[in-house]
């Protein structure tokens, strides 16, 4: 009577479904695609029926899979930059479920994005400016936070090559510190010379009390930027400085105690995306001399403690050698091509007789065919058993063999598989063969163990992936089947396997073919069934021969194709070199002195000359006039041009073209010229070989995409040519340094 209950019961929840119109009505509005009033008609018929267990697990299906398509999109959007539609999409999955986690992150995600957003264009703002000193703070800062960005990566190798053309970056002194001028002392006192350039720099010098009072330097330079002699002087004197703000320095002696006391430490967070972490801390203990540094190998990331300029040569370095590891595509395609030709022709005669003892039942179901009596009644007279032998041929007694079989066998199999560069992928297409092993111990009795045999095609390929989009790989094929089972005493099986294998080592280009092939295995068997003496016969003796001949024949072809999916790109030298520093001071920008012009170094026109230089004794505590008139103009600006130096064929590049300290520069017109048989302009004019392009008011900068149209190996130059500027003078445009071309080389 249960039972009935039960089914009764089941009958009608399903009955009660298939009557629900809501529940129907909304499993065909998400089918035809109108996910929210399907929804809500799945939701309405859960509220209509809240005990139906059918509805509510339809219900939570269509939600959680329409959530996962709506998360889906959000991210998409999200990545070409639809901020406003990815935070729609996310919105609309927590008005489904409010707990989703992966759409608070969006959410969480998209605030991150906007905030890098205005800091990613208002550090263009500052470059267009040619202040990159400022610039690169906010785009560290994005960097810090997402690594990947993609416009952070962009603007900071902008920065890189703008330090590395300029030479120096120099102490955040908002003064006239980079303002030339003119020292001749001999034996003067150090701290004199310090007051002298304090003064005209605009700047206030603080000296620790360990400073040497009795100090004494001897200088003769002309036409040189204050920046230049400051930093000679500290490093000749053994001082260095610290900048305390826009006007104020302070100077004290370059010894480790005291730069204990003075020199700011900085306590910085790495996360390791793609490297393990082991690698990269035993990377900066070796190049940056970090001695405190704490692991995570959980979470993949690390802790130093060391100066702002060890932590910055850091981050380069993990730009550098984080990376993705190259993956490829191997697309396979295995053959098998079999052929199996039967030949079994002739006569096929008994090749024995049976003897009997003739039964009542074997009478009682008839004599054999052909019967024939053996009496013994001349041996045994007394009447034996022996008279009841009989002898007969099993039926059918002849058989005539008329049969031909042939047979093709196709198989093809065509996996792909995805693998991390200098890792193994391995494909089995086959079967797995149980192998019984038994073993007998005395007093415990017998146990049996199963193993398991590879039995098929079994390929194992390792990959190596190239700079220059080779890719190298070990290739290793093994072909087996079974060619017969060999039972083992004691009840075990074990097997016979026929193998054919190949090993070779090639290196292909992204997407090219090779081809394996001959792996053939040719067997031909002929068995010849004879009756004796009878098949000797001449003419006839082919009428007692029977011809059975198997041949099977099978060849196996392998095609392997490697499709690059990533590939790490060559960084260009301005990126891959970095300033270390001393041995003493990581991260310490080279001290140099600027180029001056060569009239600049004559000897002074008037007869008195300068006052300190040609005295011995303290000078004045206010600067000389001949002093003060000593002091030049500026230097004119230089024009930078930045590119790559290595591209690959049919890939995109950007070129730059900004100016070098042109703080009241009015805005300028330029020539870029290129090859355009090797080079494509990707903007809308016409791939002409010239651009013009516009840099605005007080040293802005240009930059043009282009991608490489060339196919084979060859080097092309972009240059820059005839600059002017509209509304002024032409004596203004040729005192500007124009660049060299810039060489890049096609791989």
């Amino acid at each position: 009577m249960g039972k009935y209950i039960v089914v009764a019961l089941i009958l009608a929840t399903f009955a009660g479904c298939a009557t629900n119109q809501a529940f129907v009505e909304g499993k065909r509005l998400i089918a035809e695609g109108q996910t929210d009033m399907g929804l809500a008609s799945l939701e309405e018929a859960a509220r209509q029926e809240p005990d139906n267990i059918e509805i509510r697990a339809v219900l939570l299906r269509q939600r959680e899979a329409v959530a996962g398509r709506m998360l889906l999109e959000a991210d998409s959007a999200r990545s070409s930059g639809d901020l406003a539609g990815a935070e729609q999409g996310y919105r609309r999955v927590l008005e489904l479920n409010q707990h989703n986690e992966r759409a608070r992150a969006g959410l969480t995600a998209l605030d991150t994005e906007r905030r890098h957003t205005a800091l990613i264009k208002h550090a263009e703002a500052l470059l267009e400016r040619g202040d990159y000193a400022a610039a690169e703070p906010e785009v560290r800062w994005v960097l810090q936070e997402n690594p990947l960005q993609r416009d952070a990566r962009r603007l900071m190798q902008r920065i890189s090559d703008m330090e590395l053309q300029s030479g120096k970056t120099g102490p955040v002194l908002k003064t006239a510190f980079k303002q030339p001028i003119t020292l001749e002392f001999r034996d003067t006192g150090l701290k004199s010379v310090f007051e002298i350039m304090a003064r005209t720099a605009g700047i206030n010098v603080v000296f620790d009390k360990d400073v040497k009072q009795d100090s004494k330097t001897t200088i003769f330079v002309r036409d040189t930027n204050i920046e230049d002699l400051f930093k000679l002087l500290l490093m000749t004197n053994q001082l260095t400085h610290k900048v305390l703000n826009e006007n104020s320095v302070l100077i004290y002696p370059n010894t480790p105690a005291k730069q204990k006391e003075y020199q700011e430490l900085t306590v910085r967070s790495f996360y390791v995306a793609n490297t393990d972490v082991k690698q990269i801390v035993a990377m900066v203990k070796g190049l940056v001399k970090t001695k405190d540094i704490h692991i995570d190998e959980k979470l993949n990331l690390f802790v130093m403690k060391d100066t702002p300029d060890a932590i910055r040569l850091v981050e380069r370095l993990i730009a550098l050698n984080d990376l993705a590891d190259p993956e490829v595509m191997l697309e396979v395609e295995v053959l098998e091509i079999g052929r199996n030709q039967l030949l079994n022709l002739g006569l096929q005669y008994p090749d024995r007789m049976n003897v009997n003892m003739l039964s009542a039942a074997s009478a009682a179901a008839g004599a054999p065919f052909p019967p024939f009596e053996i009496s013994s009644a001349g041996i045994n007279g007394n009447g034996s058993n022996l008279d009841r032998l009989t002898g007969f041929i099993a039926n059918p007694a002849l058989i005539v063999n008329l049969k031909r079989q042939d047979g093709i066998i196709n198989v093809l199999a065509n996996p792909r598989i995805r693998v991390k560069n200098r890792e193994k992928a391995k494909i089995l297409i086959g079967d797995k063969v149980p192998v019984v092993t038994t073993t007998a111990t005395a007093n415990v009795g017998v146990a049996s163990s199963v193993s398991y045999l590879d039995v098929g095609l079994k390929l194992d390929v390792e990959s190596t992936i190239s700079l220059q989009d080779e890719v190298s790989m070990k290739v290793s094929l093994e072909v087996s089947n079974i060619v017969r089972e060999v039972p083992v005493t004691g009840g075990g099986l074990a097997y016979q396997v026929g193998t054919r294998t190949a090993a070779t080592t090639l290196a292909l280009r992204d997407g090219e073919t090779q081809v394996l092939a001959g792996l053939i295995s040719d067997d031909e068997r002929t068995t010849l069934s004879k009756v004796p003496g009878l098949s000797a016969l001449p003419w006839i003796g082919k009428l007692f021969i029977n011809q059975n001949t198997t041949r099977n024949k099978t060849e196996i072809a392998l095609l392997i194709t490697p499709r690059i999916v990533r590939n790490i790109a060559r960084p260009a030298r301005a990126a891959s070199e970095l300033h270390f520093g001393t041995e003493n001071t990581i991260g310490m920008l080279p001290v140099t002195i600027g180029k001056v012009a060569p009239r600049a170094l004559a000897m002074s026109s008037s007869s008195g000359g300068s006052a300190a230089a040609r005295s011995n004794a303290q000078p004045p505590s206010t600067l000389p006039d001949a002093f003060q008139a000593n002091v030049p103009n500026p230097a004119f600006p230089v024009v930078m041009l930045a590119a790559p130096e290595q591209v690959a064929a049919g890939k995109e590049f950007a070129v730059s073209v900004s100016f070098a300290d042109a703080v009241g520069l009015p805005a300028a017109e330029l020539e870029l010229n290129y090859d355009i048989t090797a080079l494509e302009a990707l903007d809308e004019g016409e791939n002409s070989g010239t651009r013009l392009l516009k840099l605005s008011q007080g040293g802005g900068a240009a930059e043009l995409r282009f991608r490489v149209v060339a196919q084979k190996p060859a080097t092309t130059q972009v240059a820059v040519k005839n600059l002017n500027f509209p509304g002024e003078s032409s004596g203004l445009s040729a005192q500007v340094a124009l660049p060299p071309a810039a060489n890049i080389d096609i791989q």
